[in-house]
């Protein structure tokens, strides 16, 4: 396929669409000249499985490696979280050293990619995505010099993108669902967006919430299930693409208890009650107070 698309005017895209069977001269290695510049310029958003390979590299729970590792940002205009790698002031990736990335076996999706670009897009009338291929060519890079050539997926391959692919299919298909459903009318609730953050990226997080009283008693799940969740972080990962799709989209991935959401609203109206007659209450005293001050 070598269909064009429009590109800003000072980007580093090659303006074609790729396929696997496209050829790709690249070539990336310790000897080259620009060895480290890439990572010396790190711009990495990470997806869910970055996330879990990354902090299970370094030992860390999801919320610690959060916290160390990572920046926050707004993925579209209507503030939908997502994060970056951090880097040091000057813009390198922390993992850097003078042999390399000191995490290469677990590296980030992105960088496993470099130099292509991949997105999904689902043609006019078809319920199925496609995986296209465009070519990032910076000033910076060396490695289009090289003489090695192969096609894309030899080049993928070689790079070990299977497993990312595999595991990032299904929360990229959610983020595609999104943009096609077109913009919402105004931002997003917070709890909305708190909700999309903590089922994407703070495994640990999202952990506790599912196996609360209140998550068990709405939803209706076998014990094994549970007990998956609270051992497996890939299993939950999974789970939570599958809650979000329920939350964001009202799909009927996860069955309800019978009666339970009509239950957690009484509660919750008990609640605002309770509140409400308290802040009655707060505030009858403090008038109260007034007239005795006066007496």
């Amino acid at each position: 396929m070598n269909e064009k698309f429009d590109i800003p005017f000072d980007s580093s895209l090659v303006p074609k669409m790729l396929n696997l069977g496209s050829r790709l001269k690249f070539n990336c290695h310790k000897g080259i000249s620009c060895f480290n510049a890439c990572c010396r310029q790190a711009d990495i958003t990470l997806t869910p499985y970055d996330i879990i390979r990354l902090k299970d590299r370094l030992g860390k729970s999801s919320t610690d490696f959060l916290r160390d590792h990572t920046v926050p940002f707004r993925m579209d205009k209507e503030g939908l979280p997502g994060v970056k790698l951090r880097t040091d002031d000057e813009g390198a990736c922390l993992f850097m050293t003078e042999e390399g990335c000191s995490v290469y076996s677990d590296r980030p999706t992105a960088c496993r990619y470099y130099p292509l670009g991949h997105m999904a897009m689902v043609a006019s009338g078809s319920k199925k995505d496609e995986t296209h291929y465009f070519l990032v060519k910076e000033d910076h890079c060396k490695g289009h010099e090289e003489e090695k050539e192969q096609t894309i997926g030899e080049y993928l391959k070689e790079q070990e993108t299977a497993d990312y692919d595999e595991m990032n299919r299904e929360w990229l298909q959610l983020m595609l669902k999104r943009r096609s459903m077109g913009p919402t009318v105004g931002r997003p609730p917070e709890a909305t967006l708190q909700l999309f953050f903590m089922c994407s990226f703070d495994m640990d997080r999202f952990r506790r919430f599912v196996l609360s009283e209140n998550f068990q008693t709405t939803y209706d799940l076998e014990d094994s299930v549970y007990e998956v969740l609270e051992k497996e972080d890939l299993s939950l990962m999974q789970f939570g693409v599958r809650f979000m799709k329920q939350a964001f989209f009202g799909e009927r991935t996860i069955p309800e208890r019978e009666g339970a959401w009509e239950e957690r609203v009484k509660k919750r109206k008990e609640v605002w009650e309770a509140r409400r007659q308290a802040e009655i209450a707060r505030q009858q005293a403090e008038e109260d107070a007034k007239y005795r001050d006066l007496d």
